[in-house]
């Protein structure tokens, strides 16, 4: 390409330089919020594709994709301009024509949408909200013609962006951080920084946001810490895997908890299956979805049957007899138990919670995305869909006697 033609840079701050410059083929970049990190890989980009490779990057969002895309633009306009660089804004791709060197930029919220590329450069961006077999199964392999290099950056997810991630464990892009941490023979390399590291960014504004942020998202979102607990939450990690079975028991009751969501698309809809024996429960399903009223109230409808149920309990204060309406237009025939959350959700948790504490609350196998939201759920927050879902469930099984058979109540 020729060299008389100006490349608009912008100038990376101390932080940024530091991932930009270093040599490992894997890097991995926990950042905060706003903390520069997408102008950051853009840059990166840019570097990687004049130096004549074949950079891909993929995000879970088409805004994330959109800002990758116009800092690359405004770096590159003018061989643009000039013709030197094909660009096509439809498919996000810069080339440079009769050669392999190019950037294409893509969304890849699932490993299927980043299949069909190759690249000798891969930067996954919002890495903690795509499905882990993005890399492990698609993105890795892509690389091995060239012994290509990888990119993956994240802020640590709040419990709200988790209820929207593809990740099998909401904690994937965390492990990997921790590993990569470790690692000793300097393949891996971590880079951490916050969002105050950014002198771009107005101090004043971020002072003024994180005043209306509670304790955790301001860790997780700006300090860009990967929280694994929230202090003073009601559940721990080590509680439940204390009491962590593989099988259960023959249950006198089995019921699906259902935290119907309060939009018809955005929110998750908690479905938490769990049964009881004697003074022990047993978690037994988590098959929270998003999605239609139709579709989770299918998949409860589905985890009734499947766990031979005695009944669905549901919160009717957001939908009321809707709530009661959508699950038996999908079956007639169940028995549900529609409840009023007349009391605060830090008052309905604390006993269930206790429970937990006193080892008789059994996760029969692993549920992460429930698992962490007990433990990241602090009372005076809202409280998330799985967790609601789990105590409804848990609460109906409290209020009869253990000895009571299953079959003779369902009705």
């Amino acid at each position: 390409m020729n060299k008389n033609y100006t490349i608009f840079l912008p100038t990376p701050h101390v932080q940024q330089s530091a991932f930009i410059n270093g040599l490992a083929k894997r890097k991995v970049i926990r950042a905060g919020r706003r903390g520069g990190k997408t102008v950051g890989v853009g840059i990166y980009a840019i570097e990687q594709f004049l130096a004549g490779h074949r950079v891909l990057y993929g995000s879970p969002t088409s805004e994330q994709v959109g800002r990758f895309w116009t800092t690359i633009c405004n770096a590159l306009r003018e061989p643009i301009d000039a013709g030197i660089l094909r660009k096509n804004e439809t498919e996000h791709l810069i080339e440079l024509p009769g050669t392999e060197q190019r950037i294409r930029a893509k969304t890849c919220w699932s490993p299927d949408t980043l299949r069909g590329d190759y690249a000798d450069r891969l930067i996954l961006d919002e890495y903690q909200l795509m499905n882990e077999e993005t890399w492990e199964v698609v993105g890795a392999p892509m690389l091995l013609d060239n012994n290509g290099d990888a990119v993956f950056i994240y802020t640590p997810p709040s419990l709200h962006s988790r209820s929207v991630s593809k990740a099998h464990d909401p904690q994937h892009a965390a492990k990997m951080f921790a590993r990569a941490d470790n690692d000793t023979m300097g393949r891996w390399k971590t880079y951490h920084f916050t969002s105050h590291d950014n002198p771009y960014i107005s101090k004043i504004a971020l002072a003024d946001i994180t005043k209306d942020m509670t304790n955790l998202a301001y860790r997780m979102e700006i300090m860009a810490e990967d929280v694994t607990e929230a202090p003073g939450a009601l559940w721990t990690r080590a509680q439940i895997e204390k009491s962590r079975e593989i099988k259960h028991p023959s249950l006198y009751r089995v019921v699906v908890g259902v935290d119907p969501s309060a939009t018809s698309g955005g929110d998750e809809a908690g479905i938490i299956t769990s049964g009881r024996c004697g003074e022990d429960y047993y978690t037994l399903a988590d098959d929270s979805v998003q999605g239609s009223p139709d579709t989770w109230a299918r998949a409860a409808v589905t985890a009734y049957h499947r766990h031979n149920a005695d009944c669905i309990v549901a919160e009717k204060n957001n939908g009321g007899e809707m709530v009661m309406s959508v699950l038996k237009q999908v079956d007639s025939t169940i028995n549900v138990k529609l409840v009023w959350a007349s009391r605060g959700k830090s008052i309905r948790a604390e006993p269930i919670a206790a429970i937990s504490e006193q080892g008789r609350d059994h996760h029969v196998g692993t549920f992460p995305a429930l698992e962490d939201e007990l433990v990241l759920w602090t009372p005076g927050d809202a409280s998330p869909n799985r967790l609601d879902a789990k105590v409804w469930a848990m609460t109906e099984l409290s209020l009869h006697g253990a000895a009571t058979k299953a079959r003779s109540w369902r009705g």
